[in-house]
């Protein structure tokens, strides 16, 4: 079974996210997991971080960090997620040699040539549709992963409000991934160990 998700975490972790993390990590359908927290400290990250590397290594899920390439490198996580305002992969390249490094390219083109020049492992587009993590991310259309699949060779991550109903779309279109997060952890009707079944 092809391990689909890039599974993004919710903006608040209290005590009771590690034992959830387990069990939707345990049902082997997660590739990576993305700890995103946006207003949190630095030093609260790396405690985060640590005991979530814990279980995605048990796992055998690979850990991304957003924004810090630092923390990355601090925590020994698997690589590193860089928006376009979050420092040049150059640098982050450097620093973190051959750790995974990832870049968000919305639904430009030009920011993905840029990407691929400077030497990223995987490219994120979106927004695809309304999203809860990010509401006022610009808008993304499947043209550019169908332009993606076509001129890139690397791994393409889609992100954004997407769901079990709309994620089959962007797989078909060119996505090797499909990054998630509200669906599994805001969701009203399925625990999340349920909401991440729906993904295969």
């Amino acid at each position: 079974m092809r391990k689909l998700v890039y599974l993004i975490s919710p903006n608040k972790i209290n005590n009771d996210f590690y034992d959830r993390l387990k069990k939707v990590l345990s049902k082997k359908n997660v590739k990576f997991f993305q700890l995103r927290l946006k207003k949190v400290k630095k030093n609260k990250i790396i405690k985060i971080a640590k005991e979530i590397r814990k279980i995605t290594k048990k796992h055998k899920v690979k850990l991304i960090i957003n924004d810090h390439p630092n923390v990355t490198k601090i925590v020994n996580a698997d690589g590193c997620h860089l928006g376009q305002n979050d420092g040049s992969i150059l640098n982050a390249r450097k620093y973190l040699k051959k750790k995974i490094i990832g870049v968000s390219c919305h639904n430009s083109k030009s920011l993905a040539k840029i990407a691929i020049h400077n030497k990223a492992d995987y490219l994120a587009f979106g927004s695809f549709s309304k999203s809860m993590l990010k509401p006022n991310a610009k808008k993304a259309d499947l043209n550019i992963l169908k332009w993606a699949r076509r001129n890139i060779k690397k791994p393409i991550v889609a992100i954004g409000g997407i769901n079990n109903s709309n994620y089959k779309k962007l797989i078909k279109s060119g996505a090797k991934y499909i990054a998630i997060s509200s669906y599994i952890w805001d969701n009203p009707k399925l625990k999340p160990e349920i909401a991440i079944m729906k993904f295969k």
